[in-house]
């Protein structure tokens, strides 16, 4: 009984540094859903979930994805850090720049509220690049691996799902005085957290 309780106690404490890792790598994710929230005319808790369950399982499996690159590399697991803010530059600028592009068509309104695979696939992938070199040093214990995988995950997938919310009670209120701003707005959060990232590793990594 004694034993159980000092491995529960240790479980907590690894837990607690692992969720704040997690709420730090949540913040992109929590940005680019407060943008999508934006983007959408009538607000589903179906798009909290999607989107909470697509950068939630995303921003999870990649720690996990640096651990198993770890254990094959070794000592060439270094060119992850030389790659992903790259990957998330260009994945978020183009989707920013795409979506500002589509704020200026007419009749396509609903292109930038699309939660379609391909779409949610990019965002994503854009938003948990981070985590595949920043999970790094927790995804290498391997004792509680699972753990740490199941908090940054979930963790992230509630900012992401209060982050549609949120962006759609924003977006509402601001739609009918800047009308297509809003998702020209949203479009530029994209680009500048894609440069963000960027500049981060660039200049003070």
């Amino acid at each position: 009984m004694f034993l159980t309780s000092i491995n529960f106690i240790d479980l907590l404490l690894i837990s607690a540094e692992v969720i704040l890792l997690a709420l730090t790598l949540s913040l992109d994710a929590f940005s680019v859903a407060l943008s999508k929230g934006m983007a959408i005319k009538k607000f589903s808790f179906k798009h909290s979930l999607s989107c909470g369950a697509w950068f939630g399982i995303f921003q999870g499996l990649m720690p996990l994805i640096g651990y198993f690159l770890f254990k094959l590399l070794r000592d060439n697991v270094s060119f992850i850090e030389d790659l992903d803010h790259w990957i998330a530059f260009i994945a978020l600028g183009f989707i920013g720049g795409k979506m500002i592009y589509e704020s200026f068509k007419e009749g396509d309104e609903n292109a930038n509220s699309s939660f379609s695979f391909k779409v949610m696939l990019g965002m994503a992938i854009a938003t948990s690049i981070d985590a595949l070199a920043a999970g790094i040093p927790i995804a290498t214990d391997e004792k509680n691996i699972w753990v740490n995988v199941a908090c940054i995950g979930i963790v992230t997938f509630l900012f992401s799902a209060l982050g549609v919310f949120f962006g759609h009670k924003l977006g509402s209120k601001l739609k009918d005085k800047l009308g297509n701003k809003v998702e020209i707005i949203g479009g530029i959060i994209l680009i500048l957290l894609g440069l963000k990232i960027l500049i981060e590793h660039l200049f003070f990594n």
